[in-house]
């Protein structure tokens, strides 16, 4: 089906933002420490060394979830000059389904790869899961979670802070979202079947750097020496077979989805979506528009990387190459790796049963516990606000203040924006969050920001998964994980927790880390004791789980969804043709011959993307011809293509590459665009293109 993947060398007047010279997939890894060879995963596994797996009935789902091609801000480095101009890769929801038996209770896992899961989005797919399935999923049962990438249509917040930045709500990008994670956990219910499941814990050290060491070195002597490297190495999978066959694999590891810079406007799904693609599409050979289950489904999540970045020069863009897109794709392989050397090796059965304890709290008012403050006193969280240093943005990773006066912590704070806060903002606010220079107070502005967020503690056998809405850093994360073990009396090991799910309430660092003030610190919007107020919620969900009795969930704030002025960027009224021109024809011709590793480019006279996103289908397929009759080999969910929308009023022209992978075979080929206009009564008509044939030799 697919192959090895490269990149030609552009030219310099090249319209397509660059990428990597003609570097062959295997060439990149055989220079990859940590990746120990890339032989494709064998169908049928080796006997589970040291393994009881468990049996479980198990749903396995995918689902195109791809926002906004054309005009649509991304969600995560809150740059508004980052606007989408064309796709990479598409983004998808992958969900897992868990029940003891096939009329049990279950707990559904999504993993979709989109900058942020906001409670708009968990509210939306709850109303459409319980008006399709009843009261099967629900609120208590179902976890959401993003894998951040920064590269990927935003304006699905419903809270203007967060949709303010990518220039209002998009109503259709939500609707793509929402959909997408639908049609996952649709097709999930009807694959559920008996599997056996068991986890696995492995190491990889060289996907992620400590951004924050200034903060980190002021945690406890022996948490630092817990993460010597100042990272959080643990890459831990669940792994699922039936008949001895691996059919899917949730990963969890802990590095930020910003290996693409502020600078790239193709939606992507960045390095962890990379890394669930190369698995399931290059390796396993599958094909996502074939349509039915595949055979194999990987899911690359969150754990905790608030303070951990996966360029490793701690420079945006840079390590280990000065190139971004060359850097996604080595990070993107490194997790792959990691998850598949765990495969059949030193798995752990999860053993039965299914629960689950969930809770709304409101950040803003928690009275913390002295046993979870540390000093003997009891505190409380504070009124959202942000400080200074988060407009300076994370600047190893780049975006958010790459032109604006603010600085971290340890590179001087911000003295000038002291003194001029420490007039306007009122005192106790200062008091609360201090030693936080206070820039945006958005608590203090009705419904500027969402307050009461979802946790979830959820037992699956002996293993426990804890899920926040936030951003931890590792050793607030190590913390987290060792409240729920002592609670529950079960090792530190059994627990995963994970970030970026149903919600989002910016970062939670240690007390400790926030006295530094970097941009972590500056983003955790409600205080010095967010994390001992989250430790006490997951102390409390757990006391209730052990004990077996019932908590009080409370209940959501009010859905805001669609309340944010829609973006007046990307939505097409009416299409028209380049001029003299006909939908779908071809204006730039491609060459007639090309050798291995060149760069095809053709482009079309075409539509508006934003009309028909194409969900489970592809605006692009690069064909073969064989023996008279043409096959699909790629289309726009590979990495080898690229597809760029040159807008002007109504006229779009399409621009699509493709960069001929190292081992396509010598033969005729061609270019197809598909797409939907726009007439001027509104209907939708379709649109397709064709490229003359040219050879590959």
């Amino acid at each position: 089906m697919t192959a090895d993947q490269t990149h030609g060398s552009p030219s310099t007047a090249d319209p397509i933002p660059a990428r990597p010279g003609a570097v062959s997939r295997r060439k990149v890894l055989g220079g990859a420490a940590a990746l120990g060879g890339v032989a494709a995963l064998q169908s049928v596994l080796p006997p589970l060394a040291n393994a009881q797996p468990t049996a479980m009935y198990v749903g396995r789902g995918i689902g195109d979830m791809t926002g906004e091609p054309l005009g649509a801000g991304f969600n995560g480095y809150a740059d508004t000059e980052q606007i989408s101009v064309g796709l990479h890769l598409r983004q998808r929801a992958r969900a897992f389904i868990f029940a003891d038996s096939s009329s049990s209770p279950r707990f559904l896992h999504v993993t979709a790869e989109i900058g942020l899961v906001f409670q708009s989005i968990q509210q939306e797919v709850l109303r459409r899961l319980a008006a399709e399935f009843g009261s099967i999923y629900h609120e208590g049962n179902v976890v959401i979670t993003a894998t951040h990438t920064h590269v990927a249509p935003g304006g699905t917040s419903g809270h203007p802070m967060v949709d303010l930045s990518m220039l209002g709500f998009r109503p259709v990008t939500f609707e793509a979202n929402c959909a997408g994670i639908v049609d996952a956990v649709r097709m999930a219910h009807h694959d559920l079947a008996p599997s056996t499941v068991g986890v696995s814990t492995g190491a990889l050290s060289d996907a992620g750097v400590n951004r924050s060491r200034g903060s980190f070195d002021r945690d406890t002597a022996e948490e630092r020496a817990h993460f010597p490297e100042g990272i959080d190495p643990r890459s831990q999978s669940l792994q699922i077979t039936r008949g001895g066959r691996l059919v899917g694999v949730l990963n969890w590891f802990a590095t930020h989805a910003t290996s693409m810079t502020s600078h790239s406007l193709l939606a992507s799904s960045d390095n962890k979506g990379y890394a669930a693609w190369h698995w399931e599409r290059e390796v396993a050979g599958q094909d996502y528009l074939a349509g039915g289950t595949p055979g194999l489904i990987t899911a690359f999540a969150q754990t905790n990387p608030g303070d951990i970045s996966p360029n490793l020069d701690l420079e945006p863009g840079q390590g280990p190459t000065a190139d971004e897109w060359l850097n996604t794709r080595i990070n993107g392989e490194r997790q792959y790796a990691a998850a598949r050397d765990q495969i059949g090796r030193g798995v752990r059965g999860l053993g039965s049963g299914i629960d689950v304890r969930h809770t709304w709290v409101d950040m803003s008012a928690v009275e913390v516990r002295p046993e979870f403050t540390g000093d003997g006193r009891t505190h409380r969280t504070a009124v959202a606000a942000l400080g200074a240093s988060f407009a300076s943005g994370s600047q190893e990773d780049g975006g958010g203040g790459d032109e604006l006066p603010f600085a971290e912590g340890d590179r001087g704070g911000n003295p000038a924006i002291k003194s001029i806060t420490d007039v306007v903002i009122p005192s106790w606010l200062r008091e609360a969050h201090a030693p936080k220079d206070v820039l945006l107070p958005m608590g203090l502005v009705p419904n500027a920001i969402q307050r009461v967020f979802p946790f979830h503690l959820v037992r699956l056998g002996g293993h426990h998964l804890f899920a926040l809405g936030f951003e931890p850093t590792i050793v607030a994360g190590l913390r987290l994980r060792r409240t729920v073990a002592a609670e529950l009396g079960v090792p530190e090991d059994h627990v995963t927790v994970q970030g970026y799910s149903n919600a989002y309430g910016h970062y939670v660092t240690t007390p400790e880390e926030y006295t530094a003030q970097n941009y972590e610190g500056g983003a955790t919007i409600f205080g010095p004791w967010t994390l001992p107020a989250i430790q006490q919620v997951a102390a409390d969900l757990a006391r209730s789980m052990r004990a077996g009795t019932p908590l009080d969930p409370g209940s959501p704030e009010r859905d805001l969804t669609g309340r944010v002025p829609t973006s007046p960027l990307g939505n097409p009224l009416v299409d028209t043709p380049a001029p003299l021109r006909n939908f779908g024809d071809v204006l730039d011709l491609p060459q007639t011959e090309y050798r291995i590793g060149q760069r095809v480019t053709v482009r079309f006279s075409g539509t508006h993307p934003n009309s028909d996103l194409r969900r489970g289908d592809t605006y692009l397929a690069v064909e073969r011809n064989d023996g008279g009759r043409w096959v699909r080999v790629h289309d726009d969910g590979d990495w080898s293509t690229m597809i760029v929308f040159e807008g002007l009023l109504t006229v779009t022209n399409a621009l699509i590459t493709w960069d001929i992978p190292h081992d396509t075979p010598g033969g005729e080929y061609r270019i197809v665009y598909t797409a939907s206009g726009r007439g001027i009564d509104g209907r939708l008509f379709p649109v397709r293109g064709e490229s003359q044939a040219f050879h590959v030799r």
